[in-house]
């Protein structure tokens, strides 16, 4: 497997030259191909199979992105190895089940199989579809999570987006087309309007305290936008980083990205207010 990408050019020549597209085991081979070699971590069962990245008791945990179609955690062993460094404690990757072999709520139901089988609660991570993922689990085991911190995460399935579509020239990760194609093989036919789907229509009332960042180029950003109004609306303490130029999916390459490692760092300062 080649070397990661060092600079921010070379992250952009492997998103060109890796094109995420085919069977979803074409895709799921191209992605890893895309993210690169990372740190191997230790392979752990925590309710479900996965791997942690870092010492000491395990903090936090990233639900990875990929659409509920590719993505394991390997392919995030770069990320969840820097939010380590930065949390200074080990960070879980679970690797839940996919789609299409596995619709929705499989993945749901090995995300709660995490945060059941953990001592106590735990800061719970994602991107893109993980942090779909991480918005629903926070939603059905809210005693579980200390708080959410979500990067570009998915919220709304119903249309009430405008950058999906004014957004996808821009963004060199993702596009309308290619999320819609991957929402289809994740939920299987289910109402774009059930709260589940989208996130974004559930009573968020409750929830612990929301961390999120978008880029104001990506595909997702009124999914942050709108989640952002809504958790203020239900009285969630949320706060909102807005960063420029970045493809959908920066944090995966926090060697060649320094917004990657800023991204870690603020989800650090984020989980020490939690903590005290």
């Amino acid at each position: 497997m080649s070397l990661p990408p060092r600079t921010p050019d070379e992250v952009l020549q492997r998103i060109e030259d890796n094109p995420v597209s085919g069977s979803p085991e074409a895709m799921r081979s191209t992605f890893a191909r895309l993210a690169g070699p990372g740190p191997e971590g230790e392979a752990r069962r925590i309710g479900i199979d996965g791997r942690v990245y870092g010492a000491g008791p395990v903090a936090a945990v990233w639900l990875h992105g990929g659409g509920y179609v590719f993505g394991s955690a390997r392919t995030h062993a770069a990320t969840a190895d820097a939010l380590a460094q930065a949390l200074g404690a080990a960070v879980f990757v679970p690797d839940y089940r996919l789609a299409p072999e596995n619709p929705w709520p499989a993945m749901l139901e090995d995300a709660l199989s995490v945060l059941d089988a953990l001592e106590g609660p735990v800061l719970l991570c994602g991107d893109s579809a993980g942090g779909h993922l991480a918005l629903n689990a926070a939603l059905a085991r809210g005693g579980r999570v200390l708080g959410l911190a979500l990067v570009s995460s998915n919220t709304d399935r119903t249309g009430q987006s405008v950058t999906r579509a004014r957004n996808t020239p821009h963004d060199a990760m993702n596009s309308d087309e290619d999320d819609a194609s991957l929402g289809q093989m994740a939920f299987a036919g289910r109402d774009p309007a059930d709260p589940q789907v989208s996130p974004l229509l559930a009573d968020l009332t409750g929830l612990p305290p929301v961390w999120l960042t978008a880029s104001t180029e990506e595909v997702l950003l009124d999914d942050t936008l709108l989640l952002a109004r809504a958790l203020g609306l239900a009285g969630v303490p949320v706060q909102l980083r807005l960063r420029r130029g970045l493809m959908h999916m920066w944090t995966l390459w926090p060697e060649a990205m320094p917004e990657a490692r800023e991204t870690m760092a603020d989800i650090a300062g984020f989980a020490a207010g939690l903590r005290g």
